[in-house]
This record gives structure tokens, C-alpha cells and sequence, in this order.
């Protein structure tokens, strides 16, 4: 039996990226992960100036640039008949934010998070170590793995994705399904017919459905998630968002939409899935972070950043502590800071991503006819939809006037 002051369930981006904060904290961390290797599932990844200014704090950013693209624009396109109804230009948003907006491939940053985590004294790393069980004894925890170890710590950090385990010792809850699916990847450039400028990262928004494309790996890959609702899930199929439902529900969009279906690939799809936000994460001597705490639909693009931003808190909150043991009072209290700086925003992040995939999936003549009316009237300098989620504004940058079009969304973000 090994004991460390942390003991972390899960070494994706979430897991390894609280490790990594943690040990620089001075902390001790175990980081458990279920797979044989430590890898990431998926294609391409947005981070937004609140994540990029973190990572360029840990020394991360640097390590990920060369592998990245730093977009021009945010492009949003009605998917019917392509035309452009505005954009947020990322020059400007790394002026206003501090940090760069970026995208990559999501397996570079578990690389460049993985190769810091294993050059910290303080992390030790394990695959094949699915958690089990785990025991809160009061004065410490223990987790057993299916292959037989034992490990004790001070703390538990569930960092074990949407279908946790380590979850349900805090909460019982059931995942929503939005009847929604994904179909995404990465093609080497030349296999897609593209019709815009890889300066940009595109949304085409269309009734029912979403088409999200930009490049990675340095602009030599090009990244494609097209999500859809599923009328066979509506109609109680089993089997439900096939490739063939796929091809019919593009089928009637603009040319630009339809030429890109072909290269994406079939051989994976992902259901859609998040759960209600919950007002604790944490009991005793467990606590949770990333998609074990608060599982979001993507629309926002911030799941794996927050995931990265629950590690920040949680590292900060836990400095204090020193290497002795961890008194409960002092971990409780430093736990209930960490909630505090993460919890409420978190689940309006959630929150918000819900309602921003029902703006962007509108499929009745009006409001569409609204939804495009006030995309186009947005002045392109108006940021203040996204002020309070990639923020803080630098002193420097004046307040944008609110237009009385783009007033109209204010409360989807309040």
C-alpha cells in the first residue's frame, strides 16, 4: 500500500493537468489512469484566451504553439445558404483577453500536459489502473483498482470523465442525452474539399444540425465535427445517428456543407451527453473536476479548458497545506474554497452551452429569420457575450457599446 497526498482517478487532459498544477504546488499526486496508454479520443480542440493565458502560466503554452493554428477569425455561416452573418476577429480578443486563441489536435495537448507531468519529482504516473472502489476513512482515502492495487492519499479527485465512478460517491444522477450525435476527425488537408479560408475557424448553423471546420498539426490536418439531432432517436431507435442519417440530413444544405460530409469519418460517432449542473462536487475526502463535475455539451467549446481551469483552483486551494497530514478541517476548508471559485461559474457554463446549441439549431422560417437578423446586426467589436467567459478585460481595452440587436442575447449569458 502507497500513500500520497493526492491520488487523482483519471489522466486525461483534466487528470494530467490538475497532476501537473498540483506538483508545482508542491503537492504529491498519483494520477490512475484505466487505459493501457494515456491518449485522448477526438480530433481537434479550441482554447480560448482563458485557458491559453493558464497554460502560458505553467510554461505549457510554449510547448504546444508549434503544433497549433492561431485563427484569424471565428466565423459564423448559415448552413442553408452559406451566407457569413458575422464573426469575432482573434486578433482583437488577444488584445482584449491576454491569451491567444488557439486550435490543435486534442492528442498534442495530452502530450505536451503528459511530458510535464513526467518531469515532476512529485507525480507518479500508472495505466491499466481502473478505480473500483473507494473507501473515505476519515483521516484518509483509500482506492482499489480491478487489477488488484491499493493506494492510500489524503484526497480523491475523480477526474474520470462523463461516465464516472468516483461521481457517484457524491451524487446519484443520470446523464441527459440530447439526442444529439457527433461525427469528427482529423484528414490531412488535401482529402477534404474546402471552401474557406484556413485563417478561420467556421460554424455553419442549420436547422437541426452544426458543421464545425478548421485546421491542426500546424495546418497540415484539417479538423471536421458535424453534429445533427437524430430523428431515429426521436423515433426510439436503438441504433440511432447512422452514418446513412448523417448523409440525409446534410443533404439539403449549401454546397460548401454538403462537399465536406464525404471525408469525415464513419467509423466512430458520439452521442451527445452532459448532466444538470450539481451545487457541490464534493463529500469527505473526494472531490471531482473536469467532465466527472460538470459534463458539457460543446457549443461553447470550453469543456477540456475547464477542465484545465478546475486543476488551476484546485491547486491553488490545496498549497496551503504542507506535507504533513491533512488535518479534515483544513481540507474541508480549502475544498470549500475550491468550490467557490469553480462551481457556480462551471455550471453556468453548462447552462449556457445548452442554450447557445438551441440558438445555433433553430429550424422554424422565424426564428431562423431572428436568429440571422441578429447575428448580422452585431457590431464585430462587440464582446460582451463573451466578456465574463474569456475574461477578465485588460484595463487597457475600452468598453464596446451594446447594440439594442445584440442586447437580445444578453440573457442567454447571464
Amino acid at each position: 500500500m502507497s500513500t500520497e497526498q493526492v491520488i487523482i482517478a483519471g489522466g486525461g487532459i483534466g487528470g494530467l493537468g490538475a497532476a501537473l498544477m498540483l506538483s508545482r504546488r508542491g503537492v504529491r499526486v498519483r494520477v490512475l489512469e484505466r487505459a493501457p496508454d494515456f491518449a485522448e479520443v477526438g480530433a481537434g480542440l479550441q482554447l480560448a484566451p482563458n485557458i491559453t493565458r493558464m497554460l502560458d502560466e505553467v510554461g505549457v503554452l510554449e510547448k504546444i504553439l508549434p503544433l497549433s493554428v492561431l485563427p484569424r477569425r471565428l466565423v459564423f455561416r448559415n448552413a442553408v445558404s452559406g451566407e457569413e452573418l458575422t464573426h469575432l476577429d482573434l486578433a482583437d480578443a488577444r488584445r482584449r483577453y491576454g491569451g491567444p486563441y488557439i486550435v490543435l489536435h486534442r492528442s498534442d495537448l495530452l502530450q505536451a500536459l503528459l511530458e510535464a507531468a513526467r518531469a515532476e519529482p512529485n507525480v507518479t504516473l500508472h495505466t491499466d489502473h481502473r478505480v473500483t472502489d473507494v473507501e473515505d476513512r476519515g483521516d484518509h482515502v483509500i482506492v482499489r483498482c480491478a487489477n488488484g492495487a491499493e493506494y492510500t492519499g489524503q484526497l480523491l479527485v475523480g477526474a474520470d470523465g462523463l461516465h464516472s465512478t468516483v461521481r457517484k460517491r457524491i451524487v446519484s444522477d443520470d446523464m441527459v442525452c440530447s439526442g444529439y450525435v457527433a461525427y469528427r476527425g482529423a484528414v490531412p488537408l488535401d482529402a477534404v474539399d474546402r471552401r474557406v479560408s484556413l485563417d478561420d475557424v467556421v460554424v455553419w448553423m442549420g436547422p437541426g444540425l452544426h458543421l464545425v471546420q478548421y485546421p491542426v498539426r500546424a495546418g497540415e490536418f484539417y479538423n471536421q465535427v458535424a453534429v445533427f439531432r437524430s430523428q431515429e432517436y426521436l423515433e426510439g431507435k436503438k441504433d440511432w445517428g447512422t452514418p446513412e442519417e448523417l448523409d440525409r440530413t446534410y443533404s439539403r444544405m449549401c454546397e460548401a456543407v454538403r462537399v465536406a460530409i464525404p471525408s469525415l469519418q464513419r467509423n466512430n460517432r458520439w452521442p451527445m451527453y452532459d448532466r444538470d449542473p450539481i451545487p457541490s462536487w464534493t463529500k469527505g475526502r473526494i472531490t471531482l473536476l473536469g467532465d466527472a463535475a460538470h459534463p458539457m455539451l460543446q457549443y461553447l467549446a470550453q469543456g477540456a479548458g475547464q477542465a484545465l481551469l478546475d486543476g488551476a483552483a484546485l491547486a491553488t486551494s490545496l498549497s496551503g497545506l504542507g506535507n504533513d497530514p491533512w488535518p479534515g478541517e483544513r481540507l474541508a476548508a480549502a475544498l470549500g474554497d475550491y468550490e467557490r471559485a469553480r462551481v457556480e461559474f462551471a455550471g453556468r457554463v453548462q447552462s449556457t452551452a445548452r442554450v447557445w446549441g438551441d440558438i445555433w439549431h433553430v429550424d422554424t422560417y422565424v426564428a431562423t429569420l431572428l436568429r440571422d437578423e441578429v447575428f448580422r446586426s452585431r457590431d464585430i467589436h462587440d464582446y460582451h457575450l463573451v466578456d465574463w467567459l474569456y475574461g477578465p478585460v485588460r484595463e487597457s481595452e475600452p468598453d464596446r457599446a451594446t447594440t439594442p440587436e445584440t442586447a437580445a442575447f444578453s440573457s442567454v449569458h447571464a
